[in-house]
């Protein structure tokens, strides 16, 4: 208690010693990583500001800053929501929630296995593991053996094939085996399976690294779109990251409209539906981002430094 103490007195006096130059340092460096804050902000505020706008101001401004809508109007999101990004967020949801299971049923079934003393060929397989971060036989030997499996223009095609990334699972790893021994063996002596340690105990204790790895796996599954672009041929499997990007680089988002009105409103439509189709497909993975925002640095760190 008297360190902790005099370590308070420490750091305050350090804190009334600063000079005129360092608090003008502090509060430039403030200024900066303000002005920095709104620049990466603001291309997203644009969008939204500019999704909820009526299509028939918003073609009027010169597009210079947009501070707030132009009017305001839901007309694009209701034709967002009455096309097939319906079907898409709905097969979106299914590959992120069941690819993202798989995945970590994989990584934790992995990581537990690289972590324990004891298991034969530990090391050689950790080796093979790592070579694949480095080395990949291609694109083309990739969809010949996806073909081979039948999962062409399949679900499986999307779920099973990138299921594991290696990465996080040398991560997972990391953090498994900062679980001390003794509580393993402690367990095993009682009569615990490698499972029931594995999720009695290991897991429950490396919770942030967890938290962390669910989160990476989730949002590349949100924004996964080469592989459905590859191997999907029905469109009622297309998840909304194709739409999306029909709607962004082709005239899908013309064809979206039927106005009856002249091209001048059709064209200001199909802008406004570009960017509520942005906002749609990007929110949720915004809304459970700060759930578990408190884990991300103390899960990486935990499973990048720790052995």
């Amino acid at each position: 208690f008297q360190r902790r103490a005099c370590g308070e007195k420490e750091r305050r006096r350090m804190v009334e010693k600063k000079g005129l130059g360092a608090k003008v340092f502090d509060v430039c460096n403030h200024c900066l990583l303000v002005l920095i804050g709104i620049v990466c902000l603001y291309p997203f505020l644009y969008v939204v500001f500019a999704s909820f706008s009526n299509p028939a101001q918003f073609m009027k401004h010169d597009f210079t800053l947009l501070w707030w809508p132009k009017g305001f109007s839901l007309t694009a999101y209701s034709r967002v929501f009455t096309n097939d990004l319906l079907t898409g967020y709905t097969n979106t949801l299914i590959y992120v929630v069941g690819g993202t299971a798989i995945s970590m049923l994989l990584t934790f079934f992995g990581a537990y296995v690289l972590s324990r003393k004891g298991y034969m060929l530990k090391k050689p397989l950790t080796m093979f593991i790592l070579f694949t971060m480095y080395f990949s036989g291609g694109i083309v030997p990739f969809y010949l053996w996806i073909q081979e499996l039948g999962f062409i223009d399949t679900r499986w095609a999307i779920l099973v094939p990138l299921a594991l990334n290696t990465y996080n699972m040398i991560v997972m790893r990391t953090a498994f085996a900062s679980v001390p021994e003794s509580l393993i063996e402690a367990a095993k002596l009682d009569g615990a399976s490698d499972i029931t340690c594995l999720f009695r105990i290991i897991i429950p204790l490396s919770k942030a690294t967890v938290a962390v790895i669910l989160l990476f796996y989730a949002v590349a599954r949100w924004n996964e779109w080469l592989p459905a672009a590859m191997f999907l041929r029905s469109r009622e499997l297309f998840p909304l990251q194709i739409f999306l990007r029909e709607i962004l680089l082709t005239s899908s988002a013309e064809s979206m409209v039927n106005t009856g009105g002249d091209a001048s409103s059709m064209l200001a439509l199909s802008e406004m539906i570009k960017y509520a189709t942005i906002v749609v497909s990007t929110l949720p993975i915004l809304v459970v981002y700060p759930f578990v925002q408190k884990y991300f640095v103390s899960g990486v760190m935990v499973g990048g430094v720790k052995e």
